[in-house]
């Protein structure tokens, strides 16, 4: 496609980045930090990853990718460097048309000589971003509140979580928003936040508010109802003890206005 050639000489003709510090100390690494490509869906792009041998003697690397990584085809998957030489390996990166617009990222891994370097590929695929978040599966079990963030839109998410539980007579517990993770597209993650000092006696409502830029705001709720039985039985037992003692005040003895009928001596007179 002439878009992912023009884009292929635009990459290919930009200076390429210096090694990484880390790099530098041992005998081989990547010239690059990162990769950056861009595409529309359905496109194949192109690029080449240079890795400098800085020793006297060849090696020999091997080439991986993850994340993107069945989009991904190197030239070769080995490459043996001479010693002072820089190689540079071309790879592709097929974009299915299916592929949603928005930011991916994918690590290619060089591995030889007892040691590894990585180097990032942000990718890049054309079309019109869509923030979307959703709350799910909330619940209290274990003295935990476990909820589901969900990045149901194409582009990254940085959501804030705020939590609210009311209770009977108001508010229970309520902790401010924070952001407990991030979200890339289409990711679902389980969190949980600790509540180990729920009421023994109370029907409450969680709440989990998420928020993000771009995304519309997303709540869930779940109901529960805690009844620890030892402090229930105490207060039954405590209601029904004081509903007998109203009771037997109320009702009036069968003894009151009794009247004992005079006894007399035997053998007196009338």
């Amino acid at each position: 496609m002439r878009a992912a050639v023009v884009l292929v000489l635009a990459l290919t003709a930009a200076p390429l980045l210096p090694a990484p510090a880390a790099a530098a100390a041992g005998a081989w690494g990547p010239d690059r930090a990162y990769l950056y490509l861009e595409g529309a869906p359905g496109a194949v792009l192109e690029d080449r990853l240079a890795v400098t041998n800085r020793d006297g003697e060849p090696v020999t690397l091997r080439l991986r990718a993850d994340a993107a990584g069945p989009w991904i085809a190197f030239a070769a998957r080995t490459v043996t460097v001479p010693a002072r030489t820089r190689a540079q390996v071309p790879f592709t990166v097929t974009l299915p048309a299916s592929t949603p617009p928005g930011g991916q990222t994918a690590t290619i891994t060089a591995s030889g000589a007892g040691r590894e370097e990585a180097v990032r590929l942000h990718l890049r695929v054309r079309g019109p971003l869509v923030a979307a978040l959703t709350v799910e599966d909330v619940s209290y079990a274990d003295g935990s509140i476990r909820y589901s963030l969900v990045n149901r839109g194409n582009t990254p998410l940085t959501p804030r979580v705020a939590l609210r539980v009311d209770g009977l007579l108001g508010e229970v517990l309520s902790r401010p928003a924070r952001v407990p993770t991030e979200l890339p597209p289409g990711r679902r993650v389980t969190l949980s936040e600790p509540w180990s000092d729920p009421p023994h006696l109370d029907a409450v409502d969680i709440r989990v508010t998420a928020s993000a830029p771009g995304a519309a705001r997303a709540e869930a709720t779940a109901s529960r109802t805690f009844a620890a039985w030892p402090a229930t039985a105490t207060l039954l037992t405590g209601a029904v003890t004081a509903a007998a003692l109203v009771l037997r005040r109320r009702v009036p003895s069968r003894r009151r206005g009794r009247t004992v009928p005079e006894r007399r001596p035997a053998g007196a007179g009338a």
